[in-house]
């Protein structure tokens, strides 16, 4: 992997949308045989086309997997990088792609879902859909937000709140990865063998995170002494720590309790505080 990293001088070119197809194939692994995937569907001979669509080959067949909770018939999924984000305009022009979807392909658009996955949390998309379109938007699993009062299921997916058990790959395609993120995912790349399709992925996330993936390339060596151990616990400590307050400022952004904060995600007192009082 070391001969692969370059260096994040060019964040644009990062390609970031396959990455994101084989990460979604990966979180959906387990039901490779019941689904068929459809990068940059094309929608007619215009440049009209939808990141991902994502085709149920039998309906009967139950996906127990968060993200795909929605899932019907025809599934259809926006993506955006992690510099970018899902802007109100994206939301009309991908509900617009949805309604031609469903006269292109004559399926009944209650068969029809959209996702949004981005890595931010969508405060200004949420607030518009609650105030002008008079919807309900519930999270009703961490970083999966339901938007609840149209015709067919709408979810919005913030991947940085995805559970890191549940979501390793949608989790962990960003930018600001730490060194035990990439010894993660690489540790997950190994176990799966020849069965992972992760050239992309793996591309996009050495190129973005070039310094996690140096540190991380480091750290697989063995520790040389009691002191270098204790320094590796101490990184690994902080690195926790960096998450669960990620988490926690999403929390207080939602309004939340700080007895609730505190009691999610076992932080310091003080260190919550802190975050009400910014």
């Amino acid at each position: 992997m070391k001969e692969e990293t370059i260096k994040d001088d060019e964040p644009s070119r990062i390609p970031w949308h396959p990455a994101f197809i084989e990460a979604i194939q990966l979180e959906l692994v387990d039901y490779g045989d019941s689904l068929e995937f459809y990068p940059e569907y094309q929608l007619s001979s215009e440049p009209l086309k939808i990141d991902c669509v994502i085709i149920k080959k039998a309906r009967e067949v139950v996906i127990r997997k968060n993200i795909a909770a929605i899932f019907r018939e025809a599934n259809l999924l926006e993506y955006k990088s992690p510099e970018d984000y899902i802007s109100v305009s994206d939301f009309y022009k991908v509900y617009g792609y949805a309604c031609l979807y469903t006269s292109f392909e004559r399926i009944p658009i209650t068969n029809l879902t959209v996702s949004f996955v981005e890595s931010h949390y969508p405060e200004k998309l949420i607030k518009h859909l609650e105030t002008v379109r008079k919807y309900k938007v519930e999270e009703n699993s961490p970083g999966i937000y339901t938007v609840i009062g149209d015709i067919f299921p709408i979810q919005i997916i913030d991947s940085c709140r995805l559970s890191a058990d549940e979501n390793l790959w949608l989790k962990n395609l960003g930018n600001s990865l730490d060194p035990f993120s990439v010894i993660k995912v690489e540790e997950e790349v190994i176990r799966l063998g020849k069965a992972a399709r992760v050239q992309a992925y793996m591309n996009a996330i050495a190129k973005a995170n070039y310094y996690a993936v140096e540190e991380a390339m480091e750290m697989r060596e063995p520790a040389k002494s009691l002191e270098e151990v204790l320094i590796r616990t101490g990184a690994m400590a902080r690195a926790e720590e960096r998450k669960a307050l990620d988490i926690a400022q999403n929390m207080v952004n939602l309004g939340l309790s700080f007895e609730t904060v505190v009691s999610a995600t076992k932080l310091d007192p003080e260190k919550v505080k802190a975050l009400y009082d910014k």
